[in-house]
């Protein structure tokens, strides 16, 4: 009885064991799918990604020898950050990056990246604390769901090709300490950050920006409909008075005016000197 219990005991702790083993092997190899979906997702002229990135191995913490990826620990293949600055790469945001379920960092600069943000960019990288997307080519606007990111420390869109207002929402990043949207095409009031401030420098070369550390926003005027729709009455009044009065002075006579000729058929025209007025 003993060794049967003891049997059972061993049993249960092995499956314990073999299912956290298969657990903690699955979420690595989302790490791994991760990885490869970036490699087909974007164009490398350079195959600075291929040349090191070599997915035939099964071993643990193969891809933390890879160029630009950092993992949690060296012996195991979760990914910590991916860092891939100035490396020539083209192609489109690589939304495969969700399937780094555990990234905290991503630096995509100086690239030829296109199209716009995600829109669930906070959906696919809640973990991220550093994100530097500065020197592409992103269009569109900045999608309000970074605003998710709440551990973004680091966020950086500078000189790309977005438009439009900034987020709101992203004042509300209490973690931020550096933000930059210099040199894009946007506009309207900059974020109001819950804590820190955010220098002039950061909003630069947006010729539409205002409120913060840049020049105060301007409130639209109202429009005056009273006085438009008196003004509009009175010029109404000025024309029609101007049609039916039938006369123009040329020299010392009076003679009815030609422009409202049509109007003025029934008019009796008198000679007459200076004073003498016409009779209707």
């Amino acid at each position: 009885m003993a060794h049967y219990r003891v049997f059972i005991s061993v049993s249960f702790y092995a499956c314990i064991w073999a299912f956290l083993r298969t657990s903690t092997a699955s979420s690595h190899s989302t790490d791994i799918y991760c990885l490869k979906s970036i490699e087909d997702s974007v164009e490398d002229p350079d195959n600075l990604l291929r040349s090191s990135w070599n997915f035939n191995n099964d071993s643990d913490g193969f891809i933390c020898s890879f160029t630009g990826v950092q993992c949690w620990h060296p012996n195991e293949n979760k990914v910590f950050s991916l860092s891939l600055p100035k490396m020539k790469l083209k192609g489109r945001f690589p939304r495969g990056i969700e399937n780094c379920t555990s990234l905290t960092g991503l630096d995509l600069s100086g690239n030829e990246f296109h199209g716009p943000i995600p829109l669930d960019i906070g959906k696919r990288m809640p973990y991220v604390t550093r994100l530097d997307l500065s020197f592409n080519k992103f269009s569109g606007k900045i999608p309000s769901s970074i605003a998710n990111c709440s551990y973004l420390n680091d966020l950086n869109l500078e000189n790309n090709e977005l438009t439009g207002r900034i987020p709101q929402q992203i004042g509300q990043l209490d973690r931020i300490k550096n933000f930059s949207v210099a040199n894009n095409r946007l506009s309207g009031q900059v974020p109001n950050f819950a804590k820190g401030s955010i220098p002039a420098e950061s909003y630069a070369n947006n010729m539409g920006l205002c409120g913060g550390p840049l020049e105060e926003c301007t409130k639209p005027r109202k429009i005056n409909w009273k006085v438009i729709g008196y003004t509009l009455s009175a010029a109404s009044v000025m024309v029609v008075l101007a049609c039916y009065v039938p006369w123009v002075r040329v020299g010392e006579m009076m003679w009815p005016n030609r422009k409202c000729r049509g109007r003025t058929s029934n008019i009796e025209k008198i000679s007459f000197s200076r004073g003498v007025v016409l009779n209707f």
